[in-house]
């Protein structure tokens, strides 16, 4: 695995942020249009072009560069930063990890290129109804029937999945639970959006009535697999949150200074300043937090586990509180449908939930320290 240096990194982070930062007031717009297209497909493809970041942690015998979470680390922290609706953490993070851990070398041949180029688009169908990552939960099939996987059942919170052209589906078979490639207008698949409450975001409920499709990996290797993507979808929703919390302070300490109130900038009010602070020295134990999960990919990679889901619970707790003082920063005008500060607390919220929720992240903490 390549590493960058602390300068590529800083250059990396630079480069992401001014492609991003000039497209950022179109980003919100969108997500205020309830009509919108679901992602910007424009800004995608030209993310692959100039900035070639979806690739960066593919390998490189499958068209990528064989980097890490730290690499991904930044990317994802700048997308957190703008909300941008870009599929990076469908395609990039559950789709490309899911194929990778694998270590299926067709399915890894035939889409890992094509993803890193930006042509194509994948998302992983896992939860079910009630929105939790255990297996022992869904009830997704899958069976063989001469020499061809049929998968019935029914996928909710499909992130991207209206607009994907691969879907990597988590199914139960008589080995175990298996890792399965079907292709968009499959027959008897049938998508619909599900509204949410995160307005950056577009989720899906994927209707499986006895479609055709192809084993990933080995069968009943899908637990492995989807232990592999839960570590890399922790980090990356935590790096989200860093960059979007980090938006949220500038946002309230830029308002603090020039909003006044008795002839006073509300920043020089110890409350204000108080809040300020609070929200800043939460943000960067978060951020410590996220570092030390990133780094440990390559230092330890057996505390990775672990750490991926400290590190996830810490920020989605942190981002929630930053997202809310913001609005309380900025009074009535924060509470208003014209001000971004609502979307930034609505992504903290769905956040936190997307896994399941605050008590499912603690249980997951305890099991991992074997309690």
């Amino acid at each position: 695995m390549n590493a960058s240096s602390e300068q590529e990194l800083a250059d990396l982070r630079k480069s992401v942020r001014g492609f991003l930062s000039v497209r950022q007031e179109g980003f919100l717009d969108r997500a205020k249009t309830w009509d919108a297209p679901l992602i910007d497909l424009s800004s995608w493809q030209r993310m692959a072009t100039e900035l070639d970041v979806q690739g960066l942690a593919i390998p490189q015998q499958y068209g990528g560069h064989g980097y890490g979470l730290p690499e991904l680390r930044i990317v994802l922290e700048e997308c957190g930063r703008s909300l941008a609706p870009l599929p990076f953490l469908s395609t990039v993070i559950m789709a490309a990890t899911a194929l990778s851990a694998s270590q299926d070398d067709d399915a890894c041949t035939r889409y890992l290129p094509d993803i890193a180029s930006g042509r194509l688009l994948a998302t992983l169908a896992a939860v079910e109804k009630s929105g939790r990552w255990f297996p022992a939960e869904w009830m997704t099939k899958a069976e063989e029937r001469d020499g061809q996987w049929w998968i019935t059942g029914t996928k909710f919170l499909v992130l991207d999945g209206l607009s994907s052209d691969v879907y990597l589906v988590l199914a139960h078979t008589s080995a175990g639970l298996t890792l399965f490639e079907v292709e968009r207008g499959a027959e008897g698949l049938r998508c619909e959006p599900m509204p949410g409450l995160d307005l950056t975001r577009r989720y899906a409920r994927a209707e499986f009535a006895n479609v055709p499709s192809w084993i990933v990996g080995s069968l009943g290797a899908g637990e492995a697999i989807l232990e592999n993507v839960l570590e890399y979808l922790r980090i990356g929703l935590a790096a989200e949150a860093v960059g979007a919390a980090e938006r949220c302070l500038e946002m309230s300490v830029d308002y603090a200074k020039t909003r006044y109130q008795f002839g006073r900038a509300i920043g020089s009010f110890q409350a204000v300043k108080h809040l300020c602070a609070e929200m800043f020295a939460q943000l960067e134990g978060a951020r410590a937090s996220l570092a030390e999960a990133t780094l440990s990919e390559r230092e330890r990679p057996d505390d990775l586990p672990l750490l991926a889901v400290v590190s996830f619970v810490e920020c989605a707790r942190m981002f929630f509180f930053v997202a809310r003082e913001n609005i309380q920063v900025h009074g009535g005008i924060g509470f208003t449908w014209e001000h971004d500060a609502h979307l930034y607390f609505r992504r903290a919220k769905a956040t936190e939930l997307v896994l399941g929720g605050p008590a499912t992240d603690y249980e997951a903490v305890l099991t991992k320290i074997g309690v």
